[in-house]
């Protein structure tokens, strides 16, 4: 069974899974409106994970815990973590099917439980607001109807059951239909795996598995539920099987903050490394450097609330995340962009998804060309990959994957691969939100070949279903992305049309300023000379004024010019369907075709 298939099995179980842990929320219509479900649902299929998980050890783990009491133990967790296994325990004695045994006690022996946990749980439980959601179902006299619900076998997650990948998908399942719900973008929490699965295959093609086992690491500046790290794992892992990634990662949404960490516990890693907080204002990990940063940033959103200390960050020069220069406040993409590069180690790379006005916009000397201008002139990036269009579940415009790596091969210094992907896909048979066609492997395959390649070609195959892929590729001189944006100025006249002097020189006169965009590759002086001089023989260039620029022109790149077909061979095809047409209405009605005759 390929990736591709065995997603597609995995994705109808975890359906089934997720509908059968949403249903729960019908206990709470009415004390609830339909988009607050997801403030209970989350942090109790977190809690009802760790449940499930601690089951096996939880009598060791209460035996143990009163052992330690009688002997005046003060440092307990050491003891306690290694007997439940994991990095998390709990002390109480209630499991669910106890809670469930006492309907009458329901809120008394809850709360017992839920403190029962250690330290790093009840942060979650904290960060998701739980207890005050506790006291609300209870209010309502919701709760014990509630736990009922997650006792039965359907809701059972024993990660003998459901592994921790298979866990991650129910996880974003789940977020998708709480941010339905809540008419949130549910985008602005997950990447769908096809995806996630092209990016971490573009990280980890030429890699040199010369150092079997070696532990790399991999850093999300906005994680989500974490699945992008998740899949990492998953890729290094099928390249070297003694490899070890250490993934760390930051978020704000406290709810999927709090299923990240929990992933993480789970899976045995540090939960630390998951940090709770804004990028932009209060980077987590500061000083900190990875071998791999990948990442799925918001996009479109405004960065005003963080703009006091980014713009205190921009004026520490080299010594902030944001030296190059700043994007519009209506658009914080491309601070994202430079925070993960600061974070890249020198042999780092990085795969990061923003939309096209990364790519132009802003004129010469504006923060987003400033911003191109740095990392173009310092040649970090290596390609920049079109995706197909309604590849994602909140919207439905072109986006970008940008591969950006401070060390890059020999033979791609000094230059930029354009890799348009845009009819690399296959449509789905049913639409999820925007999300209308899947990069399936063999999409995957072809995209990576052509990244792999390194040439201006195009590429095809066929995919399963008889379905036509293409991928087009274009190698840029770097020095072909900039250009020098000149200033020309005409001479201001009197009534005589004389130039008027100032100190000897000629005033200019604004009304006819005007601006040039020279390419970078060819001589100003030149370019003047050929394109302006002819026209104005009085102009000249204010060098003081003089602009670099960069913009990543993909579209212009891509386009094909198609010569239109010539009138006359439109006009008898014309006729040709009309002689045609009037054939088979004379045969079935006669009388010339007409059929009011």
């Amino acid at each position: 069974m390929d990736t591709t298939q065995k997603m597609n099995q995995v994705g109808i179980n975890i359906q089934e899974k997720a509908s059968v842990i949403w249903n729960v929320a019908n206990s709470l219509f009415g004390a609830y409106k339909p988009h607050e479900y997801g403030l209970v649902i989350l942090p109790m299929v977190v809690i009802k994970r760790f449940h499930d998980c601690l089951l096996p050890t939880h009598d060791a783990v209460v035996a143990k815990n009163k052992q330690l009491t009688q002997i005046g133990m003060a440092v307990k967790d050491p003891f306690l973590l290694k007997t439940s296994g994991y990095k998390f325990y709990n002390t109480s004695e209630y499991t669910f099917d106890k809670l469930k045994a006492d309907p009458q006690n329901i809120k008394v022996n809850f709360e017992a439980y839920l403190n029962g946990f250690s330290d790093n749980v009840m942060d979650i439980l904290a960060r998701m607001d739980f207890f005050t959601q506790l006291e609300r179902m209870s209010n309502a006299g919701l709760l014990y109807q509630v736990i009922t619900d997650f006792c039965t076998e359907k809701a059972d997650m024993n990660p003998e059951k459901i592994s921790a990948v298979d866990m991650g998908y129910i996880f974003e399942n789940l977020v998708q239909r709480f941010s339905e719900s809540y008419d949130e973008e549910a985008g602005a929490h997950f990447t769908s795996r096809d995806i996630i699965y092209l990016m971490c295959d573009l990280l980890t093609d030429r890699m040199s598995m010369a150092e079997p086992g070696r532990i790399y690491t991999a850093y999300d500046m906005a994680m989500g539920t974490s699945q992008m790290l998740t899949c990492m794992e998953e890729r290094l892992s099928a390249l070297d099987k003694a490899a070890n990634l250490i993934c760390y990662g930051q978020e704000i949404n406290p709810f999927t903050f709090g299923i990240a960490k929990a992933d993480m516990l789970i899976r045995g890693g540090d939960p630390e490394n998951m940090q709770f907080g804004d990028t932009l204002s209060d980077d987590k990990f500061n000083g900190m450097t990875f071998d791999f940063v990948i990442s799925n940033p918001p996009f479109g959103i405004d960065w005003k609330r963080e703009a006091v200390k980014v713009e205190a960050e921009n004026k520490l020069g080299n010594g902030g995340r944001f030296a190059p220069g700043l994007p519009s406040k209506s658009d914080g993409q491309m601070l994202f962009l430079m925070n993960g590069i600061a974070k890249l180690k020198e042999k780092g790379r990085m795969a990061i998804i923003q939309n096209g006005s990364s790519l132009f916009t802003g004129d010469a000397g504006s923060g987003p060309s400033e911003i191109r201008r740095y990392i173009i002139e310092n040649d970090w990036l290596d390609a920049i990959i079109q995706l197909p269009n309604d590849s994602f579940y909140n919207t439905g415009i072109a986006t970008y994957v940008w591969i950006v790596t401070k060390d890059k091969p020999v033979g791609h210094l000094g230059s930029v691969q354009l890799i348009d992907a845009s009819e690399c896909y296959v449509p789905r048979r049913k639409p999820i939100g925007n999300k209308k066609v899947d990069i399936t492997k063999d999409a995957r395959d072809l995209i990576v070949k052509a990244y792999g390649a390194y040439r201006s070609d195009s590429f095809s195959a066929e995919s399963v279903g008889k379905y036509k892929l293409v991928v087009k590729t274009k190698v840029l001189s770097t020095m072909s992305l900039g250009y020098n944006k000149i200033t020309v100025e005409s001479p201001l006249v009197d009534e005589d049309g004389n130039p008027i002097l100032k100190r000897g020189k000629p005033q200019a006169d604004t009304t006819k300023r005007d601006t040039e965009n020279v390419p970078l590759d060819e001589d100003v002086d030149v370019y003047f000379a050929r394109e302006v001089k002819p026209y104005s023989p009085d102009a000249w260039i204010d060098h003081d004024k003089d602009k670099v620029g960069y913009e990543i022109p993909f579209t212009r790149t891509f386009y094909e010019y198609k010569t239109l077909e010539p009138a006359d061979s439109l006009a008898k095809k014309i006729e040709t369907h009309e002689r045609a047409l009037m054939e088979k209405l004379q045969a079935l009605f006669g009388n010339g075709g007409d059929i009011h005759a």
